[in-house]
């Protein structure tokens, strides 16, 4: 008897998130960004230049999720840009494994001087119910969100929120898939191949600009190029190509549980050139990114 379909749970997650960490250059893409952009935008928030002698000035807040070495490279960027300022940084993310991964990290990184983290093991929800209810509304410097906000209940009013946590001169980052991503083709044109049990938002940057449009705050969209190789999905049995396709449709064992029909369907789907293009007999799937950096 075949098992029928269920969504991944959050261990089962971190699995098929690290399969395709291992075969994508999104890491790549977001180094990219980091190494281009991130400078000039952290130079930005220009009340950053307290120096470690004063010490009765307020520590930089920091806010985000827990894409732990994406955000200690944006740490660091904090400090060659502004020496000596101290951070507090906060980070809100419902997975223990992904707290547990962070911490980690942070024991590993005896570089990370005059830094203070403080882990919220919530939803981006729960905390923003925790912060009304204790009436601690703090206010950030910077607050990252990346690739978050697929699971979020209500975008607009978790953008609201969060837009609302800057500080003077603060600034948010969102990083979302792009519009000309693989992802947004499959989502708009092929949506019915994907399984009832991905709970997901279908969402893109074009979504998330047009919230920030409603709100009318300022913000700014940059792309960059991103690649996902997908070959292993294609080959019968491969336990690496089954992952991806868990990570990719939200469901365990997808090949395994899916009728063979919806199986044939979302790889045709995958192999179209609004998602994929083949390079030295490989597949690529398009992941391109769009990060956008919103004003105070």
């Amino acid at each position: 008897m075949i098992p029928s379909m269920r969504s991944l749970t959050a261990e089962e997650y971190v699995e098929a998130f690290k399969s395709f960490l291992d075969h994508s250059t999104e890491h790549q893409c977001m180094d990219e960004f980091n190494k281009e952009q991130m400078p000039s935008i952290m130079a930005g928030i220009t009340r950053l230049c307290h120096s470690m002698s004063h010490k009765t000035e307020r520590a930089s807040r920091l806010l985000g999720d827990s894409l732990a070495g994406a955000d200690l490279k944006m740490i660091r960027i904090l400090q060659a840009v502004h020496p000596g300022v101290f951070i507090d940084n906060e980070i809100v993310e419902p997975n223990p494994q992904h707290v547990a991964a962070y911490k980690e990290l942070v024991k590993q990184a005896p570089d990370l001087q005059n830094v203070s983290f403080i882990w919220h093991q919530l939803t981006s929800l729960e905390y923003e119910q925790q912060v009304k209810e204790k009436g601690t509304h703090k206010k950030f410097d910077f607050i990252h969100m990346i690739q978050m906000l697929y699971r979020v209940e209500d975008i607009p009013n978790t953008i609201k929120f969060f837009h609302s946590c800057l500080d003077h001169h603060g600034k948010l980052l969102i990083i979302i898939l792009s519009d000309s991503s693989g992802w947004a083709s499959l989502w708009k044109k092929h949506r019915d191949c994907l399984p009832a049990t991905d709970s997901g938002h279908y969402i893109t940057s074009s979504g998330i600009t047009e919230v920030l449009q409603r709100l009318g705050v300022e913000h700014r969209v940059y792309e960059f190029p991103s690649g996902w190789d997908i070959t292993e999905c294609f080959v019968e049995g491969d336990a690496v190509g089954g992952r991806m396709m868990d990570f990719l449709t939200g469901t365990k064992n997808f090949l395994g549980t899916a009728p063979p029909a919806l199986r044939r369907r979302l790889q045709e789907a995958l192999c179209q050139p609004e998602c994929s293009s083949t390079r030295d007999g490989r597949v690529i799937f398009s992941n391109n990114l769009s990060m956008i950096v919103v004003e105070s």
